[in-house]
């Protein structure tokens, strides 16, 4: 018999969010990390409200939240709140159950100084990557380094003169014998420009401004495991000096290894490796010059592997930036976009930890 088209609202169900999600569903291993890693953070949300006053959003929501912006790539928070407003899949890793209304997206504007003051994303970076160190699949002696650029959040008209005023331009029509013509003929489009003498107005007030960013990572050569990230402005030693700075804050006194690319082989970056007692496993830049690593370096077994292990590290950037937020950041300030870059590269050690975590035994 055919049954009738009829919609029926219930007044109550009994299905939970859970319940909508397969249970060999990805995200669900993923989950588990996150939670772990929330719950070791409880000391940390409790110092970041005060006692008295209106409940907020709890910020472990907030967090579960922004890991899948990043995860989906899905462009603002407005997005990520709406798609909470229907999708069973988010509400279920945010925690929200089917009677509770999505919060507003301005909850992040309006939380992100109090989650960068406490450096809740790094930590949080931290506590996941703890979980991997537990079960031994990092590697203590074995790194490599690599920065990438990131675009800001900056139009190519916003770009001026660092020593003059805002460069006035229009493009004029093509007459008959081609090219511009009057006085303006020499204003061209910026986005045609040379722009190295140009800052961008995004930016202004306190210091030197650029139009990207440039942010770097440490990864461990075992699993290929993100273990440290810095965000600088991008300017023409900003890698070597944040990869110097992430490899002398490793724990242990054992000598250690660092791969990395041509654009490392200069004599500060290989001498200030040797001075913390890290070998730099360097490829060698032969194009101009002469190399700064040897074969004291090279005829070694443990430089092939490193340079091979090296090339890994960008499948961070891709994962980041194919997948991710992370191709042009919407945020303005060093602070805030630093935010996002180490929560991408939380994210990526969240896609990995699952299968690496099946892989090994428990107890």
């Amino acid at each position: 018999m055919r049954g009738a088209d009829v919609t029926r609202e219930s007044l109550f169900s009994y299905v939970t969010v859970s319940k909508f999600v397969p249970r060999e569903h990805p995200l669900r291993p993923i989950r588990e990390i996150v939670n772990t890693a929330l719950r070791e953070m409880d000391a940390t949300f409790a110092a970041m409200y005060a006692d008295c006053g209106r409940d907020s959003i709890p910020p472990e929501q907030l967090l579960r939240g922004l890991i899948l912006q990043s995860l989906y790539g899905l462009r603002s928070e407005r997005v990520l709140c709406e798609q909470l407003g229907y999708n069973m899949l988010f509400r279920w890793f945010v925690g929200l159950n089917i009677e509770v209304e999505p919060w507003d997206h301005s909850t992040y504007t309006k939380n992100r100084d109090r989650l960068i003051e406490h450096e809740v994303v790094r930590e949080l970076f931290e506590r996941v990557l703890d979980q991997a160190k537990a079960k031994g699949l990092l590697s203590s002696e074995h790194f490599s380094v690599d920065g990438t650029l990131i675009r800001a959040w900056a139009s190519h008209k916003s770009f001026v003169p660092k020593d003059g005023p805002p460069l006035a331009w229009r493009r004029q029509p093509q007459q008959s014998g081609g090219g511009l013509q009057g006085p303006e003929a020499h204003q061209r489009d910026p986005r045609e420009q040379d722009r190295s003498g140009f800052s961008a107005l995004h930016q202004v007030p306190q210091s030197r401004s650029h139009s990207r960013y440039m942010g770097h990572v440490l990864a461990e050569n075992r699993n290929g495991l993100v273990v440290d990230t810095r965000l600088t402005q991008a300017n023409g030693t900003a890698e070597r000096e944040a990869a110097l700075e992430m490899l002398a804050e490793l724990p242990g006194e054992v000598r250690k290894t660092v791969g990395a690319d041509k654009a490392y082989d200069i004599e500060p970056f290989v001498e200030g490796c040797r001075q913390i007692n890290v070998t730099p496993h360097v490829a060698q830049n032969t194009s101009r010059r002469s190399s700064r690593i040897d074969q004291r370096t090279t005829r070694h077994a443990g430089y092939g592997l490193s340079q091979y292990a090296r090339k890994l590290i960008e499948t961070v950037f891709g994962d980041a930036k194919q997948h991710g937020i992370l191709r042009q950041v919407k945020l303005r300030g060093l602070e805030k976009v630093e935010l996002i870059f180490t929560l991408a590269a939380t994210v990526v050690n969240l896609r990995r930890l699952p299968r690496l975590l099946a892989m090994r035994p428990s107890g």
